[in-house]
């Protein structure tokens, strides 16, 4: 156990320090601000401070984790070595950076509780972010930066027992669409008939025709490849389903359907299950509550994990909404239109509310990268997004952090636009298991 000294135990200091070095470093610590109390402890110790007591692990503390609320800060960019950093200290300190302010910074997604622009989906931008700006948002930095931390705290505690954390891989994948034709109502068949033949989308037209009359297998039904691999590799697999109203941007089969009703509990026998919350949950908590019942009752058990559907989510709204309702766990951290690390970790952590100053019991599983944002948004090929999968994976093994990616059941189909993508899942899931 390492005691930190410092001259006010917030609720931030807690919060960021046991991040760092419980949930990262695997290192169990305990608080004081009292001065005595610490000259007394005779195991390791270090003081997060304005000044030093004697000649202590010393890291010279920045103002924010002892303020309350969001004031618009002057953040300077600098380096660590390599890695980007901020909130410089000064000569005295053990390191040469507050991280701990600077990782509460991006974990807390303070910035986003400052003015910005939203996108026309409602949401706050990559660009936006000051991971974005300054170049570091595919390096899970708060990471990096806790292990250079541990580097440091070895040289001035070489006796103590460190413990190493495991590499760890979640697969995820969101139902947008379970199923391109089968079960949809008799309006959306037709409809879609007819504009696929007026637009003559002919190969559309007789692959309609053909999983309709059960000619063909419907191209989105992948989800027996899915399990078949999750069963093969042992992976930890989840499945976010959208079973919301059907409106211009939630499309999905409708939940009162038996075959997808059959296909959501199928699935809970062999993998976890989350909501997928449809896209007007933002501004509707009671829609957000009456369709985490409507999953539950189809599941028979409390619905513990959710996902915005277009990564909607606005804080702390959304997650003191999902709070609300007793969910557990949120995989909505991350960007749409960009790969990485959105809060700047590749480890997951409770929410913590600015607004209330508290921890909160929702914990946030950020992913690293979605299917959607490597073919429509960055228009790369596979081959080129296995590269880029591949240079993510690595920064997370680097510091035996969690790589979570995102993937829907229609980009394994090879159908429309994932044509060439069916094998892309397939090959990250063994370049994650190395």
């Amino acid at each position: 156990m390492i005691l930190i000294y410092t001259h006010k135990v917030t609720p931030r200091v807690r919060y960021i320090f046991k991040h760092i070095f419980t949930r990262i470093l695997m290192i169990p610590v305990d608080f004081t601000s009292k001065v005595e109390e610490f000259v007394a402890h005779n195991g390791p110790k270090l003081t997060y401070t304005r000044t030093p007591l004697s000649n202590e692990f010393f890291v010279k503390s920045n103002d924010l984790l002892f303020e309350q609320g969001v004031n618009d800060m002057d953040i300077v960019i600098q380096k660590w070595d390599e890695v980007p950093c901020f909130f410089k200290t000064g000569p005295k300190s053990s390191i040469p950076y507050d991280i701990f302010a600077a990782s509460f910074y991006l974990i807390s997604r303070y910035e986003e509780y400052l003015p910005h622009v939203k996108d026309k989906h409602g949401r706050y931008t990559a660009e936006q972010s000051l991971a974005y700006k300054y170049k570091f948002l595919e390096k899970p930095v708060v990471d990096i930066w806790a292990f250079k931390l541990l580097e440091a705290l070895k040289e001035k505690f070489p006796d103590y027992e460190y413990k190493n954390r495991s590499f760890n891989f979640i697969s995820t994948i969101d139902i947008d669409n379970a199923f391109a034709y089968k079960h949809k109502s008799l309006v959306r068949s037709v409809g879609g008939f007819f504009k696929d033949l007026v637009n003559f989308r002919l190969i559309n037209v007789w692959n309609r025709f053909a999983v309709t009359f059960n000619i063909k297998k419907d191209p989105f039904d992948t989800f027996g490849k899915i399990l078949s691999i999750k069963k093969e590799k042992d992976i930890k697999t989840i499945f976010f389903f959208l079973i919301g109203d059907y409106t211009t941007f939630d499309t999905n089969v409708s939940a009162s359907k038996t075959k997808y009703r059959l296909l959501i509990k199928e699935m809970v026998d062999y993998a976890k299950v989350g909501l997928h919350p449809s896209y007007f949950t933002l501004n509707n908590p009671e829609l957000l509550k009456k369709e985490k019942i409507r999953l539950e009752h189809i599941i028979n058990m409390p619905v513990q994990r959710s996902r915005q559907h277009f990564l909607r989510f606005r804080l702390p709204e959304t997650y003191q909404h999902l709070i609300d309702l007793e969910v557990e766990e949120d995989y909505s951290m991350g960007y749409a239109s960009n790969v990485g690390f959105r809060a700047s970790t590749c480890t997951p952590f409770y929410f913590y509310d600015l607004d209330f100053e508290i921890q909160t019991p929702l914990k946030v599983f950020p992913f690293a990268l979605m299917d959607t944002t490597l073919n429509d948004y960055m228009k790369l090929t596979p081959k080129q997004s296995l590269g880029r999968i591949r240079d993510l994976k690595n920064e997370v093994k680097a510091v035996n952090g969690t790589f979570i990616t995102l993937f829907h059941n229609e980009s394994l189909s090879d159908y429309d636009r994932w044509k060439g993508w069916k094998r892309l899942y397939d090959s990250m899931i063994k370049i994650s298991m190395v």
